[in-house]
């Protein structure tokens, strides 16, 4: 299961976003720092139009969408790579996810403090990509001194060791990991440090229901600093999903119309998640269930049908495919198979979005 970590300084809407997002969490979300100690962890499910309606195709009992869990992680200070406020609690729960949401003030109201005491997206932004430098930098630190005594007789060892000293160059310019150029055997030599800058991100720029469809110049503001990352920028709306949390299924797309959005928050941040991270989505699909399965772009099918059972992967033959929109538009498997669109693929066969797979395996 996909995790993402919310993050961001003090009252910048995290909380309240999380509860929001997870409809019935219990994380509490208040107007003063720290509110948030203890993560707090809610499991949702990815919203996917396309499971209802193979599930009316196959006359399924039962749909399985696949599930995001979204981590509430304490508020950020400077100063937290030494400590500072929760920082060292905060950043160990950081390492520990696939992803960051980082979510970003960009609206501005009297009755709601901001720990800095303005708001300022740029310089909001500054303090974490800092703290999260220094932390990353005091790790390596540690770390480098032991690798190079190693590295005079062990080959693994200077790997790491040039990934290393590449990093701590990187880092020392202010610059995250994620962006270093390392070879396969570098990344997977220094991967299980769990560097925080290495993290893929997403900046949630948080905004009052009036900025939502549009945006503002704050958000313009973290647009810039994320394309220079590399990261990708959603815009939600905390008081937005909120409010969506209290509405009938039935009015909630209507009161995401007059706002002139297509999507509330969570399908937002899932969609970025997925375009981040490079996610795809397959499905199997019968008269018991029709389920979701998530997978990484270019998984070929024996991995794809790893994600189900690793006896699939072993015993794997072959693989009966149709694509979505296929067999929506022939009604029916057996409509599909007679205008030859039903294929059977083999072990090189790259899984694409949308499939619906059926796969043929010995045990």
């Amino acid at each position: 299961m996909l995790r993402a970590g919310i993050v961001g300084l003090p009252n910048v809407g995290k909380s309240t976003l999380f509860n929001a997002l997870v409809a019935n969490a219990k994380a509490e979300a208040a107007n003063f720092p720290f509110c948030t100690i203890e993560p707090n962890v809610g499991v949702v499910s990815v919203p996917d139009e396309r499971l209802a309606v193979l599930a009316k195709i196959h006359n399924s009992v039962q749909t399985v969408p696949t599930r995001v869990e979204f981590v509430d992680i304490a508020g950020l200070v400077k100063g937290a790579s030494k400590g500072e406020g929760l920082g060292n609690q905060f950043l160990a729960n950081i390492r520990e996810v696939d992803a960051i949401v980082h979510v970003v003030r960009c609206f501005d109201d009297d009755d709601i403090i901001h720990v800095s005491g303005s708001v300022d997206p740029v310089r909001d932004i500054e303090i974490i990509n800092l703290e999260l430098i220094l932390a990353d930098l005091a790790q390596i630190e540690k770390k480098i001194d032991r690798t190079r005594k190693q590295a005079r007789t062990n080959k693994e060892a200077q790997i790491e060791l040039t990934a290393l000293e590449t990093l701590v160059e990187l880092l020392n310019l202010g610059k995250p990991a994620r962006q270093a150029r390392l070879t396969e055997e570098q990344e997977l030599a220094i991967k299980g440090l769990g560097l925080l800058t290495a993290k893929p991100i997403i900046f949630a720029a948080n905004v009052k229901e009036d900025d939502l469809a549009t945006g503002n110049a704050w958000v313009d503001q973290v647009r810039e600093i994320a394309t220079a990352e590399g990261a990708e920028t959603a815009i939600v709306s905390a008081q937005v999903e909120a409010e969506l949390v209290e509405l009938p299924e039935a009015d909630k797309a209507e009161f995401l119309e007059s706002l002139g959005v297509q999507e509330g928050g969570l399908k937002t941040l899932i969609r970025a998640t997925y375009e981040l991270l490079g996610l795809r989505t397959y499905f199997t699909s019968g008269p018991k269930e029709t389920r979701a399965w998530t997978i990484k772009a270019g998984m070929l099918a024996p991995q794809a049908a790893g994600v189900i059972h690793t006896d699939f992967e072993r015993g794997f033959i072959r693989a009966e495919t149709v694509a979505y929109q296929d067999l929506v538009t022939c009604g029916s498997l057996g409509g599909a198979k007679e205008k030859g669109l039903v294929r059977s693929e083999g072990k090189e066969y790259v899984v694409q979005e949308g499939d619906v797979l059926l796969f043929r395996f010995n045990v």
